[in-house]
């Protein structure tokens, strides 16, 4: 995370490993911009290399007419496509969202209800809070926080669910998530901590 202008800046990046990278490589990059006051997103920028899929989306906000305007363009047919759908006074994105519980209590059973949207329809999501865990990632071992999260209304309702390891100290860093999807588990640690 890095400040941009009055924003704040999240980047990701996801790389297959191992077995499934030889089968279905993945390599995608995600930066979503958001207001750090309210963690209203206001645009992500994503590449995405999944198999043989290469892409470029952009997603503004657009809280005046609340609307979120998807622009994407695949990089191999050079097709592009623009898609605006109905958008609430607030939503955050799939990253942001994660930024959002961080700044929650953390209490064992306490739930939250928020909207995500990715450019299609907003899904409303309720993140659980769950139990302490010792953790062990690359940036070092870390008491945490699991906190289950599910779509709960919107068009993924009962698609999946996520699990995140938050720090279990005042700052609630991102340790570690979880998601199972079709094809396998996405498994997200972190690498390390930067100090700006």
């Amino acid at each position: 995370m890095e400040p941009a202008g009055g924003q704040q800046k999240v980047t990701a990046v996801a790389d297959s490993m191992g077995t499934v990278n030889l089968l279905y490589g993945i390599h995608d990059r995600f930066e979503s911009y958001f207001d750090p006051h309210s963690f209203c997103s206001q645009r992500i920028l994503k590449h995405t290399e999944e198999g043989s899929r290469r892409r470029e989306t952009e997603v503004r906000y657009d809280y005046q007419r609340r609307k979120s305007v998807l622009t994407e363009k695949n990089l191999k047919t050079q097709e592009a496509k623009r898609v605006e759908n109905d958008l609430p006074a607030c939503v955050t994105d799939v990253v942001t969202g994660f930024y959002y519980l961080a700044t929650q209590e953390l209490v064992q059973g306490r739930s939250y209800t928020f909207p995500i949207n990715d450019g299609g329809k907003t899904t409303d999501v309720r993140a659980t809070v769950g139990e302490r865990e010792q953790l062990k990632v690359p940036a070092g071992n870390f008491s945490a926080v699991k906190v289950e999260a599910e779509p709960v209304a919107g068009p993924l309702k009962g698609k999946g669910k996520v699990w995140v390891w938050f720090s279990d100290d005042a700052n609630h860093t991102p340790v570690q998530m979880r998601s199972k999807l079709g094809w396998g588990t996405l498994v997200f640690k972190l690498q390390r901590i930067e100090k700006q």
